[in-house]
């Protein structure tokens, strides 16, 4: 078995959980044997996330970004299931804008991708710990969160939030003597999903499936990986390493912020890369 979180008659909260990665782990849970809860903001997109889950599923509207609607969500689970073993904090946006963007775009992202997990950790985690039962907490983090590449600023600074919160987690969690629960950063890479679409019908060859996301999720876990970094069809993990060790080369080597598209070190990225 992958984890011990994840084993039948266990019990899984997915947020954003009715499309993309959320509903493509609700679904491989389910055939784990696993009771699933998931939660989303979308009314029609949760209630076609339940006709391909069946009725045993339980399906909850809610707004991660509202403390108080996650305390809701976690009793409504609690009521049905039981105890929760493993927390997806999947839930997320985009298009938060640039640094000098409209400040509700702003509060938009940074409320549901951050806010969104610090909710669902600081409601739920100290349940899993108390119950003493193995727990699983996977918070979705992205690769825009560790290399910031320029455009979407608030998305990025909501995703190296998350990286920060889980990797603070995990390092608590690790510490509790007999403690049975643990954290893992999900770092997908290009995934079609409703939020990569872009106007687009047809996936693009370079994008990998929410399948194949969870799929390589649950591999990393297995392994025992805490970043779970995913490739695609187009960037391979080789790719990703140099990466984000030149972006974190930025402060090490006192470079330009962002130099990978700075005008004068563009090059040297190249080279870098090939290198």
């Amino acid at each position: 078995m992958t984890h011990p979180a994840i084993a039948p008659n266990h019990v899984a909260l997915i947020t954003g959980g009715a499309s993309g990665i959320g509903l493509a782990a609700a679904k491989k849970f389910r055939a784990l044997g696993l009771h699933v809860a998931i939660a989303d903001s979308r009314l029609e997109a949760l209630d076609a996330a339940t006709a391909e889950l069946g009725p045993d599923a339980l399906a909850v509207r809610t707004d991660v970004s509202k403390r108080e609607a996650v305390e809701a969500l976690r009793e409504a689970v609690l009521s049905r299931f039981g105890p929760i073993n493993v927390l997806m904090n999947n839930a997320g946006t985009g298009n938060g804008g640039p640094a000098l963007g409209e400040l509700p775009s702003w509060e938009r992202v940074i409320g549901t991708n951050l806010w969104g997990i610090v909710h669902g950790v600081q409601a739920i985690v100290p349940g899993m710990i108390a119950s003493g039962r193995p727990g699983l907490v996977i918070n979705t983090g992205s690769k825009q969160g560790i290399t910031t590449p320029p455009g979407d600023t608030a998305y990025n600074v909501s995703k190296a939030g998350v990286k920060v919160l889980t990797e603070g987690l995990q390092h608590e969690l690790r510490n509790i003597e007999g403690g049975k629960v643990e954290a893992k950063l999900l770092i997908p890479g290009f995934v079609w999903t409703h939020l990569t679409t872009e106007g687009r019908t047809e996936k693009p060859a370079g994008a990998w499936t929410p399948e194949q996301t969870i799929d390589f999720m649950l591999a990393s876990i297995e392994r025992g990986d805490f970043y779970i970094l995913c490739p695609d069809n187009d960037v391979d993990r080789a790719t990703d390493e140099k990466r984000i060790l030149w972006a974190a080369g930025d402060i090490a080597e006192n470079r330009p912020p962002l130099s990978r598209w700075h005008k004068d070190w563009g090059d040297k990225f190249k080279a870098f890369l090939k290198g």
